[in-house]
């Protein structure tokens, strides 16, 4: 007898002593006095297995009934856009940067020069929130400092931002 691969491959001798086996234990059932009855079938397992099973009473089923819910007074799409209109945003604009050492923080002092990577001219960033949402040029109004914006940025990259 050899096994390959869950399968057995028998020789033809093999499996005749094997039903000869059978035969005789079919035999030896009879001659002890065995009766029919007492030899049970798959048709038996499956009857005794049916009995035994409690039976499940029965539930009566009705679909479910909703009932409308009525509906709420209109909202006007502008008092919606009202409400987060007076949400408060920071807006801050970033003339450049720089990275130093502690040491080099400490030992600033009044009229000390700090160099920034921007260049002189270069588009200042503006970021509400800190989120870059423009680029402008800096300018006086009325004896005060403003900016003017020159490129907004896509909500195509702000959203690739904001990964």
């Amino acid at each position: 007898m050899f096994r390959t691969k869950r399968l057995w491959i028998m020789e033809q001798n093999e499996i005749d002593e094997l039903l000869n086996e059978i035969d005789m234990d079919e035999n030896s059932n009879s001659s002890m006095g065995l009766s029919d009855d007492d030899n049970f079938g798959w048709e038996d397992v499956k009857e005794e297995l049916a009995q035994s099973q409690v039976k499940t009473p029965k539930v009566e089923v009705s679909p479910a009934d909703f009932k409308e819910i009525p509906a709420g007074p209109k909202m006007d799409p502008q008092l919606d856009l009202d409400f987060i209109l007076d949400i408060p945003l920071t807006l801050s604009v970033e003339l450049g940067r720089c990275r130093m050492l502690i040491s080099e923080l400490l030992q600033l002092g009044q009229g000390s020069i700090i160099e920034l990577v921007k260049l002189a001219g270069e588009p200042m960033d503006v970021y509400v929130n800190q989120r870059l949402i423009a680029r402008g040029e800096v300018v006086v109004v009325n004896e005060k400092f403003g900016i003017r914006l020159t490129d907004i940025v896509s909500p195509a990259e702000r959203v690739n931002k904001l990964r």
